[in-house]
């Protein structure tokens, strides 16, 4: 009786210990980290979960050894060819939260499993629509919603565990790196940066909080940095500058951004009838920088007719004279220019705007533009 109580006492310790090991619950087993990485890229946030096997003392034996080549039965599941799980434990699981393309090839919005049958040369990346197994001992390419190849690179410096990195990002794009021991197999993600940032704008504008001129104007004003969607912009500029709400036809700022993007459609008659609106709404500093813009375009006349009213209206303030200073300048009168540069200097208001003032009066000495 007494070696059956013992047996039965030994079981029941032993069940639910065993019972736990598959699940999320389950304690760390001193080997394997869970960890996660997120990243926004452009404005789509990614996002990976994953386990951190380490080397532990296996250099020379991860690629090819612990981290199989291809496609292989492993004894266990279904017993269908398998990729690597892309890490330890359950699925290394990777989620977008809008359409990205990875490696130039579409993959919606959502949450995947991740795959990657290792070859030295050429190894394949794979996102599975299967993303709550354990491991890869379920895996079905029937449920693959897309495999890319990429090419593993050496790492100079050994990873001990296992980690993700987003590296090589741009505006639009991001490198995301698998590294451990001395090899890395990155795949870059790309999003439709543009037409994210204008849907969110397109948003933005039939709710409250794009019921102003400023917001719409900001909106606008993207479009035209971006030379994107340039009629809807103007749109919102005309909107935001309108008799009725949510308008201002006195916001210098707005209107300002109705005539640059008239000119950029080629409506140059209508975008110098919108600068005349402006001008006597426009402070010393926001005339000097709609003077720069209009030089950045292209346009010096314009700009110049735009800098002598400013001087017109602010004939000794510091920017007026720089702003013709500038305006001349581009307009190749350098001596006239000059002038104005040094009735600047004395009036510059800090250290670096001296310095900047100094650094035009040298250039203009030597007939040289200081745009």
């Amino acid at each position: 009786m007494k070696n059956l109580l013992s047996l039965l006492a030994s079981f029941l310790f032993a069940v639910p210990l065993f019972a736990q090991v598959p699940y999320n619950s389950a304690v760390p087993n001193g080997y394997t980290k869970k960890a996660a990485v997120s990243e926004q890229v452009g404005l789509t946030q990614v996002t990976i979960i994953y386990h951190r096997p380490a080397v532990r003392g296996r250099e020379g034996k991860i690629w090819g050894g612990v981290v199989h080549k291809g496609f292989i039965d492993q004894g266990f599941g279904n017993r269908k060819p398998a990729p690597w799980r892309a890490g330890a434990n359950e699925n290394t699981v990777i989620e977008f939260d809008n359409d990205v393309k990875i490696e130039g090839q579409s993959l919606p919005k959502g949450k995947y499993g991740l795959f990657i049958a290792y070859d030295p040369l050429e190894s394949i990346v794979i996102f599975s629509k299967r993303s709550d197994a354990w491991g890869s001992f379920f895996y079905d390419e029937k449920e693959d919603a897309l495999r890319v190849k990429v090419k593993p690179r050496p790492v100079e410096k050994s990873v001990e565990t296992l980690k993700y990195e987003f590296t090589d990002q741009t505006p639009n794009s991001a490198v995301i790196a698998l590294s451990w021991e001395k090899l890395s197999i990155p795949f870059k993600v790309e999003v439709d940066y543009l037409k994210q940032q204008f849907d969110a704008f397109l948003a933005e504008s039939q709710n409250p909080r794009g019921f102003t001129p400023q917001g719409l104007n900001i909106a606008a004003g993207w479009t035209l940095q971006n030379d994107y969607q340039l009629e809807k912009g103007l749109e919102w500029a005309t909107l935001a500058t309108g008799p009725k709400f949510p308008g201002d036809p006195t916001s210098f700022p707005a209107l300002s951004t109705k005539a640059l993007i008239l000119d950029k459609l080629g409506k140059s008659d209508e975008a110098a009838a919108v600068i005349k609106t402006a001008l006597p709404f426009g402070s010393v500093v926001e005339l000097q920088q709609f003077g720069r813009q209009l030089l950045a375009a292209k346009k010096p006349q314009a700009a110049l007719e735009v800098f002598q009213f400013n001087y017109s209206k602010n004939p000794n303030q510091f920017a007026a004279l720089t702003g013709m200073a500038r305006g001349l300048s581009a307009n190749g009168e350098y001596a006239k220019a000059l002038d104005f540069a040094n009735r600047a200097l004395p009036l510059a208001p800090n250290d670096s705007a001296r310095q900047a003032v100094q650094a035009m009066i040298e250039k203009l000495k030597a007939g040289r533009d200081i745009n």
